[in-house]
C-alpha cells in the first residue's frame, strides 16, 4: 500500500516510512494537486482535513482516503494500521525516512568513513539511501 499525506499529518509520513511504506509528503502542496497526485499514483490519501474528505472524488470512492482523528503521532499510526489492516505488510527500515527511497544493502567496507567510528566497529549490517546517501544500521 502506498500513501500520500496532507501537511497536517506530516509526522505520520516518517512513521509510515519507518514501517516500510512508500509515503509521499510534500510540504505546502495545495489540496487539488495533492488529490491529483494520489489519483495518478494510486496512493491512499491521509488527512485531518474534514473538508478534503467531502471532495467528490473521495465520496464517490474513486480515491481512497482516511480521515486521521488523533493529534498524537503514535495514535495516528495505530489508526492507519487498524483501519487498513496493515499488520502483516510491515517491512521496517526498508525506506529512507527522509526522502522515501528504497534502501540498498551495503557492505561494511563501503560505509567506512560515512558512519561514526564506534558504529563502524560494532555494526555489521548497513543500508544506504541511493537518493540522499544517508546510511542506516541496526
Amino acid at each position: 500500500m502506498r500513501f500520500i499525506v496532507d501537511s497536517n499529518v506530516g509526522k505520520l509520513a516518517r512513521w509510515l516510512r519507518i514501517a516500510g511504506f512508500d509515503t509521499v509528503f510534500i510540504r505546502g502542496i495545495d489540496d487539488g494537486r495533492l488529490v491529483r497526485m494520489a489519483l495518478d499514483e494510486g496512493r491512499v490519501l491521509l488527512t485531518r482535513d474534514r473538508r478534503m474528505m467531502e471532495r467528490r472524488v473521495i465520496t464517490n470512492g474513486r480515491l481512497q482516503a482516511l480521515l486521521i482523528e488523533a493529534d498524537d503521532g503514535i495514535e495516528q499510526v495505530r489508526q492507519v494500521f487498524r483501519t487498513l489492516n496493515l499488520g502483516n505488510d510491515l517491512k521496517p527500515f526498508s525506506i529512507c525516512v527522509e526522502c522515501n527511497e528504497p534502501l540498498l544493502p551495503k557492505e561494511k567496507k563501503e560505509v567506512e568513513g560515512l558512519v561514526p567510528p564506534y558504529v563502524f566497529q560494532t555494526q555489521t549490517s548497513y543500508m544506504q539511501c541511493p537518493g540522499c546517501k544517508r546510511v542506516y544500521w541496526r
